[in-house]
């Protein structure tokens, strides 16, 4: 009896005993999984990299992404970002040119129309017509030409006012140049819309 009393106590006493291996229990603001190891992890990071079959291939897949950053660099420069622009029209300088130039309607952005409608018209035949042609061009001339000095002598003077430690040299002939060409043709793409002279400059 006394015995049997024994080995129940024992047994009791084992139970009531941590196991041996216990539950982890995740720690406050832990990421309540276990820690993968490293060779799974290794596994997970790596991506299959399927090589070119042949030089054919090879070739193929470089034109592709010539093709890709062409097409990246253009859509950059249109959109006027700084890292695409070729080199003449790089600077903050440059880019106050462009805007001031492209919040306003230039008669010299029209002289290509013009000079279209003055052809038309001298296959007329009428002495009006005729006339027209032979005073129209020289006027034409005239107008944008004195246009082009006003835009350059503006320019210079808000870029000196805005960035005086910045290099300004050519940037009046830059801008009567840019006011000469039709405004949808211009590039890199206009960014200020006609009449909006307050946002010359300005991100």
């Amino acid at each position: 009896m006394f015995a049997a009393g024994s080995l129940i106590l024992v047994f009791r006493r084992r139970t009531q005993e941590a196991p041996e291996n216990p539950p982890q229990v995740a720690k406050p603001g832990g990421k309540g999984r276990p820690t993968p190891k490293r060779s799974e992890a290794e596994k997970r990071r790596r991506q299959p990299i399927t090589a070119p079959a042949n030089r054919k291939e090879a070739y193929k897949r470089v034109r592709e992404k010539q093709a890709s950053e062409r097409v990246k660099a253009r859509e950059g420069m249109a959109k006027g970002e700084e890292k695409y622009l070729l080199k003449r029209d790089k600077g903050p300088v440059r880019r106050l040119a462009r805007d001031y130039v492209d919040g306003r309607r230039t008669m010299g952005s029209y002289l290509m129309y013009a000079m279209f409608a003055i052809v038309a018209l001298s296959l007329l035949p009428l002495a009006a017509a005729k006339l027209l042609v032979l005073l129209a061009p020289p006027l034409l001339l005239a107008v944008v030409f004195v246009e082009g000095l006003l835009i350059s002598r503006g320019v210079k003077r808000l870029a000196a006012e805005r960035y005086p430690d910045e290099d300004q040299k050519g940037v009046g002939l830059y801008a009567a140049m840019r006011a000469m060409q039709i405004r949808r043709l211009r590039v890199p793409a206009p960014q200020v819309k006609p009449g909006r002279k307050e946002a010359v400059g300005k991100d």
